[in-house]
């Protein structure tokens, strides 16, 4: 009997940096290691630098990975990103249509629409699909001012994954208030599960720091530093720390560090050109080999949400921070799933956007804090990672959804 057959469509895909893409990477070489036949379609340019090129085809892992040309012109607008992401439905559509029959179709929201393709096109090869909801939109573009609720885009795109969700064999919610938000709109009856993504334990690992050649590089010996690692996007604003850092420039024992890429880079690059920031640096997305270093070259982590993206986006860095065992400072609403993160394992702070001398006095309260008591907070999320979040827990979970979803017989 042949081994069934996994198709997964995303615009994004390793060895580009986002992190849709490392998720599904994991989950694609899991399901690979259970002995399913595993092929991947997804775009040939980077998605934030479209410039940036990867081969046509290839095997990672065990898993089929195959490019198509024109798959991202970048993220310079909203408008270049949808054209974007459509040119690249179009050419994975196809592919999957005319390709191997899979016995499972899996999409997540990368790009926003290909719920529905992959929606249509499981139905056309009878197969069954599941919603991977890493985001939710329309929802996120309504929230940042982007479109209006009563766009005719923002309509079709929330019929469109309504649909998807109908007709999904499972819908996999990252937290429980993304899984409320659905659960008012969408009739799943009883096919939503709620499974956080996990971290990248691959290549994440406490370094301690005179160890750790990344703080050598960038001058960060003797120094407090607090991280900023991931999408600097606008639904994670951060202008709130860069106040506080403005504000705390002649502290000599903390260092800012930004790393990544997105909408809100250029905002924090001329923060610190215009506050002359000098202890502020901004540096790109590093290779995925040195995010051991990167990640455990802090002292404390920053994790931002903004104020109505509860429900909306899962900032999954937060799961990056406590593998390397490192504690938390949160800037966003108590009430989430970062909040309850918190107050849970007790791995950190919590600042709401726009306190910032809630921000400065926390921020103090980190640089003159011992570095034993620091050790204790990053253990504590350290060890919970190990207990609850770990990678091997919940991606075992995550492709057990996947196989009771898988359909024995033709789909309909």
């Amino acid at each position: 009997m042949p081994s069934p057959s996994l198709l997964v469509l995303s615009q994004v895909y390793p060895p580009d940096p986002a992190a849709v893409g490392q998720h599904l990477h994991d989950a694609a070489r899991e399901m690979a290691r259970r002995g399913w036949r595993v092929r991947v379609i997804t775009s040939a340019r980077g998605y934030a630098d479209p410039a940036r090129r990867y081969a046509a085809r290839e095997t990672l892992d065990g898993v089929d990975v195959r490019r198509v040309a024109v798959g991202s012109l970048g993220k310079g607008s909203l408008g270049t990103r949808s054209a974007g992401g459509l040119l690249f439905l179009a050419q994975a559509f196809l592919r999957g249509l005319f390709g191997p029959r899979p016995a499972q179709v899996l999409v997540s929201t990368s790009p926003p629409m290909a719920p529905l393709f992959g929606m249509l096109l499981a139905r056309l090869r009878r197969a069954p699909h599941t919603f991977w909801l890493m985001d939710l939109n329309p929802d996120q573009a309504i929230a940042t001012g982007a479109v209006s609720a009563r766009a005719l885009p923002a309509r079709l795109l929330e019929r469109a994954n309504r649909a998807a969700a109908r007709r999904s064999r499972a819908v996999v919610a990252l937290d429980d208030f993304m899984a409320a938000r659905v659960r008012e709109r969408w009739r799943l009856d009883g096919r939503l599960a709620v499974l956080p993504p996990w971290p990248l334990e691959d290549h994440v690992a406490p370094v301690p720091h005179d160890e750790n050649p990344f703080r050598e590089r960038h001058g960060l010996q003797g120094k407090r530093v607090v991280m900023y690692s991931g999408n600097l996007s606008p639904v994670h604003p951060v202008d709130t720390i860069l106040q506080a850092a403005a504000a705390l420039r002649d502290d000599a024992r903390l260092v800012f560090v930004f790393i990544g890429d997105g909408g809100q880079r250029a905002a924090v690059a001329e923060a610190i050109r215009r506050d002359r920031l000098e202890r502020v640096l901004l540096l790109p997305y590093q290779p995925l080999a040195e995010l051991r270093y990167s990640l455990s070259a802090a002292d404390v982590h920053l994790v931002s949400m903004g104020q109505e993206m509860v429900g909306i986006v899962h900032p999954c860095k937060v799961y990056g921070a406590m593998a390397a065992a490192r504690p938390v400072l949160y800037l966003g609403p108590r009430r989430s799933h970062v909040g309850a993160l918190l107050e849970r394992f007790d791995v950190g702070w919590q600042v709401e956007h726009g306190d910032v001398d809630g921000a400065v006095t926390v921020l103090r309260e980190i640089a003159g804090a011992p570095a034993e008591a620091l050790a204790v907070l990053g253990a504590r999320a350290r060890a919970a990672v190990t207990a609850e979040l770990s990678q091997s827990r919940l991606l075992a979970a995550f492709c057990d959804v996947l196989e009771r979803g898988a359909a024995s017989e033709a789909y309909g």
